[in-house]
């Protein structure tokens, strides 16, 4: 049947190719279907095309369709139609078709519906086309229809069947249907299967409709030659069924006669021992006799005798036989022997006995039937146990010794054998460690130490140390170390024979000078400000001798001595590197440098110039703002003469190019986390440079007014002297040394290079030129510091022979003077204002006039 749905596949193979070439259908069903009378019909069907949208809408189902060439379509009996939504039934309406496929049932179905069904469809691809030609197909599927139900087929999963190797038998119906249930049936003839275990499974694939039973066993040396069979069920009804004969092959089986029938004899007499095959399958080959599971070589035949036994013959006996499968084996007899007590003999369990451990003595003297009384014997003296075995829990020394008993039973009194020797092991005794030094052992020395015991069986073999860092590698009862360190731990050691003992641990008492010296910060538990109580401490962990002496350095210098370093108020001279140093008798330990830091607020600031603080117009000067700070200062601030921030907050202010209007005081500020400083104000000197000065005296020269300007320069003289008296007159009755020069406002260009070359604005240069030189007599007074520092002046004397006055006359150029005329003025004349400094109101500044203090 299979070879026939494979023939009709080939046969419709090339129509298959050509509808799948030409429209991309592609229908998968079964090609063959059996079925009998009044059972049912299951065809599944699947179909696809290449748009996957298209519905079986125009599907007919023909009985031995007959094709019509001249109208290109089928004749034949319809027994199924679906046209759109509307179906056609015949036959009863025995035909059904699933909504979503092409799958197919009849039921029930009859012989006569044997044949070819043809599965005929038809449709478009634009169905709003009414004059579209349609494309076609027609599928065909073989129905076999059976008068009576169809017989299963029986078949094993291998064609040599072994005793108790695993078998698989199928039974399989070309049928299935859904609502049509098939029950199966597995018997064995006149037996009972073992354990059996089936399987039934039903395929209504497309590829295949079938129903099967698979029966898995262990056949046994008894089915050889039965039938095994499996029967189709229906509503409990017998249908068909199919059955296959066993061949079982197997290895012979034997069984043994013996006389006497018990196989128990005295010694002397015989036994007799016949080997018979019950069954082989195939025929077995030659028999042989094993004795105590060993072959005896002169016995082949099936018959084995024994005469005059003796008690070398008591044993177990059994034959085998051989063929293709295996081996088959008789089971055993035994043949015993009856005859009184041998010589005894005493063996030990364990030997040699563990002191401590438990051992058991067993009396050995061979007799059959068993002795039932025993005498034992401990070097000649009796003991008072009767058994075979004597128990002792606990082995000491003393159970050591010569043992040896005597059996007896109901044949006779056996004798005493030459006995046996108790020895009883135990590990060494009484392990200790010695220490080999005469002195006191100091770190870095050589030590020696031995291993010794008291008594020990066997002797001791080996010995070992612990820690195992100081084993020297070597099974001997010496231990030295060398460059002993300070930390060695106690130390044992083990002797060992089969056991080991080890010794209590000994203290080596190494000497040592303190270890882990460090500074401990006590107090603050945070960092440290300025003005904060601070402790430290100096601590160790380990030292021998325990006495021990504290010194504290800083910066290397000896500082103090005890534990602790107390700072009541600290303060910032205090930081610096701190160690301390603790010794004993062997010697001292320093610890690592503890960097003390305090921090504080900034201090001490001033402004320091670069180059100086006398610089030509025109040059660079650099102003920097020194500080001492912890932490360093993170912000600076910069101020002039009239307090003035100027919005810089870096630690140097640069001026470039420096001008006359730079001149003057200037101070800094500086700040950290923990607070602020100001420097005191230090005095810039931006002087003329040469240039400017022949520049203004080349204009002066080049005047052509200069015979009127030495007129008028005349009469403002007089003027002037009257004016510089009465300032003069007011600098004497002034208390102080100090006194102001008020100018006109004017800028002032830098001089030549050179800080001892002072450049100067002449008035005289534009207007009748004139100088005005102020002499100070020499005189004690400490004079004021530089910008970073302020020294105090002690007080000017009163008497009139200390006042001095200034002379105004005619000078040349590099007149200290710098001052500017005031063109402003009506004479034209320029002229130095004594103000007074000491004791009463000083005038009001005028704005266009700039102040020079000069001090003496």
């Amino acid at each position: 049947m299979h070879l026939l749905g494979s023939g009709l596949l080939l046969l419709l193979w090339p129509e298959y190719l050509a509808f799948c070439a030409s429209v991309g259908w592609t229908f998968k069903h079964p090609e063959m279907i059996y079925a009998w009378e009044g059972a049912c019909v299951w065809i599944p069907c699947t179909f696809k095309n290449k748009e996957n949208n298209e519905l079986l809408d125009n599907f007919t189902l023909y009985h031995n369709p007959v094709f019509v060439e001249a109208t290109k379509s089928f004749n034949g009996t319809v027994l199924y139609r679906k046209i759109g939504t509307e179906e056609a039934f015949s036959a009863e309406k025995r035909v059904n078709k699933a909504e979503n496929n092409c799958t197919l049932s009849i039921n029930p179905v009859y012989v006569k519906d044997s044949g070819r069904l043809g599965m005929r469809v038809t449709w478009k691809k634009d169905k709003e086309k009414k004059d579209e030609e349609e494309d076609k197909w027609m599928d065909y599927v073989h129905l076999n229809v059976s008068k009576t139900p169809l017989p299963p087929h029986l078949q094993l999963s291998t064609s040599r069947i072994e005793e108790s190797q695993p078998v698989t038998a199928t039974c399989l119906l070309n049928f299935a249907c859904f609502g049509y249930d098939i029950q199966w049936h597995w018997s064995l003839e006149e037996l009972n299967l073992t354990s059996p275990s089936s399987q039934n499974f039903t395929s209504l694939s497309t590829e295949k409709v079938f129903t099967q039973s698979q029966l898995t066993f262990r056949p046994q040396w008894t089915h050889h030659g039965k039938t095994l069979s499996c029967q189709v069920l229906h509503s409990s009804k017998v249908l068909s069924e199919a059955a296959v004969q066993l061949d079982v092959k197997h290895c012979p089986k034997l069984k043994v006669e013996v006389y006497p029938r018990e196989a128990v004899v005295m010694k002397g007499e015989y036994v007799n021992m016949t080997c018979q095959v019950t069954s082989s399958n195939p025929e077995h080959k030659t028999i042989s006799w094993l004795k105590n599971g060993v072959h005896m070589q002169e016995q082949q035949q099936p018959t084995l005798t024994l005469p005059k036994v003796t008690k070398e013959m008591q044993g177990t006996y059994l034959c085998q036989a051989s063929n293709d499968v295996g081996l088959g084996k008789s089971e055993e007899v035994n043949v015993k022997v009856l005859y009184a007590p041998e010589p005894s003999t005493v063996q030990f369990h364990p030997s040699p006995a563990e002191e401590g451990k438990p051992v058991e003595l067993i009396c050995i003297s061979p007799a059959n039937p068993p002795a039932k009384n025993y005498t034992w014997f401990h070097n000649k003296e009796i003991l008072e146990n009767t058994e075979e075995k004597v128990w002792i829990s606990r082995v000491r020394l003393e159970h050591a010794g010569n043992y040896s008993c005597l059996a007896e039973n109901i044949y006779g009194r056996g004798e005493k054998g030459q006995g046996a020797e108790l020895d009883v092991h135990y590990p060494p005794k009484e392990v200790t460690v010695v220490i080999q030094n005469s002195t006191l052992i100091q770190e870095g020395d050589t030590v020696k130490l031995l291993c010794r015991y008291q008594s020990s069986n066997p002797d001791v073999t080996t010995y070992s140390w612990s820690p195992e860092n100081f084993w020297n590698g070597k099974s001997t009862k010496e231990l030295w170390i060398y460059k002993i360190a300070w930390n060695t731990p106690p130390i044992t050691c083990k002797a060992c024979n089969q056991w080991c003992s080890e010794s209590p641990s000994i203290s080596l008492g190494v000497q040592y000078a303190p270890r882990d010296v460090k500074i401990l910060q006590i107090g603050p538990s945070s960092e440290i400000h300025a003005g904060n109580q601070v402790l430290l401490r100096c601590t160790f962990s380990y030292s021998n001798p325990k006495e021990v002496h504290f010194f504290w350095k800083k910066n290397g210098s000896l500082l103090q001595e005890g534990s602790d370093l107390v700072f009541n108020s600290i303060s910032p001279e205090d930081a610096g590197n701190y160690s301390c140093s603790i010794n004993n008798s062997i010697g001292q330990t320093t610890s690592e440098i503890w960097k003390l830091q305090v921090l504080y607020a900034p201090r001490r600031l001033r402004v320091s110039f670069t180059p100086a603080n006398s610089v030509m117009e025109g040059r660079k000067a650099a102003l920097t703002c020194e500080s001492d700070a912890n932490p360093p200062v993170s912000h600076y601030s910069w101020f002039d003469w009239n307090n003035q921030d100027l919005q810089y907050d870096g630690q140097t202010l640069r001026l470039e190019p420096l001008q006359i209007k730079h001149s003057g005081s200037y101070w800094c500020r500086g700040s950290n986390r923990l607070g602020m400083g100001d420097s005191p104000p230090s005095t810039l000197t931006v002087y003329y440079s040469p240039e400017t000065i022949a520049r203004r005296a080349a204009i002066g020269i080049g005047s052509c007014l200069g015979i009127i300007i030495l007129a008028i320069w005349g009469m403002k003289f007089q003027k002037h002297r009257k004016r510089a008296q009465s300032q003069q007159e007011l600098q004497e009755n002034s208390s102080s040394q100090s006194f102001f020069v008020r100018n006109k406002k004017v800028r002032r260009t830098p001089l030549s290079e050179g800080p001892h070359s002072l450049g100067c604005y002449n008035p005289v240069i534009e207007d009748s030129i004139s100088y005005a030189t102020l002499h100070f007599p020499e005189t004690d007074t400490p004079r004021s510091g530089d910008a970073g520092t302020t020294e105090m002046q002690g007080p000017l004397p009163n008497s009139d022979d200390m006042v001095t006055y200034s002379v105004v006359q005619t000078r040349h150029a590099g007149d200290y003077e710098n001052v500017v005329p005031d063109l402003s003025e009506d004479d034209g004349i320029h002229y130095s204002e004594l103000v007074r400094f000491g004791a009463g109101e000083r005038s009001r500044a005028r704005e266009d006039v700039d102040y020079v203090t000069l001090k003496h």
